[in-house]
């Protein structure tokens, strides 16, 4: 069996590049945010999704993680809209079988989800 490849994508921001609310929008568009509603009586919480929430990926450290070959494009496709404001760097990795089961697990939960 071949190994699966995989991409191990890695950022820095330019931080005097971004506003304040800027540099907001892009990590809650990346990595998600819970949004807390708080009512007369009760408090409400939503998980909003960020691009991450779609994509298999494994965290390696702050802003540094991988991803399945085939689910980059998908991720790439973001950073891209960011190229002035960020540095990017992607490596081509061959997948332990540990992290490919890791891959797999989520795959299949997402396409139950849908």
């Amino acid at each position: 069996m071949p190994d699966k490849k995989g991409i191990l994508i890695t950022f820095t921001i330019k931080s005097q590049k971004f506003k304040p609310s800027e540099k907001t929008f892009f990590f809650r568009k990346l990595y998600g945010w819970k949004q807390v509603v708080p009512n007369e009586n009760k408090v409400y919480e939503y998980e909003r999704p960020g691009i991450l929430d779609e994509i298999p990926h494994e965290k390696v450290d702050q802003s540094s993680f991988l991803v399945p070959e085939n689910h980059a494009d998908e991720l790439m496709d973001f950073f891209d809209e960011w190229h002035n404001k960020i540095m990017l760097k992607t490596f081509k990795v061959l997948l332990d079988r540990e992290t490919e089961s890791i891959f797999d697990e989520f795959e299949k939960e997402f396409e139950e989800d849908e």
